[in-house]
């Protein structure tokens, strides 16, 4: 991982200058995963759920996320993100949704940041529609999958 870039001449926190880097097509994506129970599933699948459609909030709650994670992690940078798309794979033989979050930039910094805050955001949206339903709701698996792009390249996890 070679030297601490994050911090200063005097082992304060700084944000990394980013400003020689050459600016590249960048892309991450990452996963979560919200266990329910079957009977808070079949009301997510139904659109049954009293707040709305669950899956159409959390998708725009992630990717309002995405734009924010710079205001929410002290030493990200602003990033213009170019594109964001979150889906969900309901798995309904273990009352789990696993939610995916891809976001790409073209910039001298990466967009991994930027889609786990996604994943994590929608994944807490599926939690606060559902509350009043089920208090045992499980958020888990917030894990970056795939980055490419940058000096650092290509990282698909295994």
């Amino acid at each position: 991982m070679g030297e601490f870039t994050h911090f200063n001449e005097e082992g304060r926190a700084r944000m990394v200058d980013v400003s020689e880097k050459e600016a590249t097509l960048r892309e991450a994506v990452a996963g979560a995963r919200v266990i329910v129970n079957q009977e808070t599933f079949a009301l997510i699948m139904g659109g049954r759920v009293k707040k709305g459609d669950v899956f159409a909030v959390a998708q725009v709650a992630g990717i309002m996320a995405t734009k924010h994670t710079s205001g929410l992690i002290p030493m990200c940078h602003p990033i213009a993100v170019t594109g964001v798309d979150i889906s969900f794979e309901p798995d309904e033989a273990s009352g789990a949704i696993d939610i995916f979050a891809t976001v790409k930039c073209k910039g001298e910094t990466g967009v991994e940041m930027e889609a786990l805050t996604a994943v994590s955001v929608a994944a807490l949206t599926i939690y606060d529609m559902c509350k009043a339903l089920q208090r045992d709701i499980e958020i888990t698996n917030i894990r970056l999958l795939r980055k490419s792009g940058g000096k650092s390249g290509e990282f698909v996890r295994e």
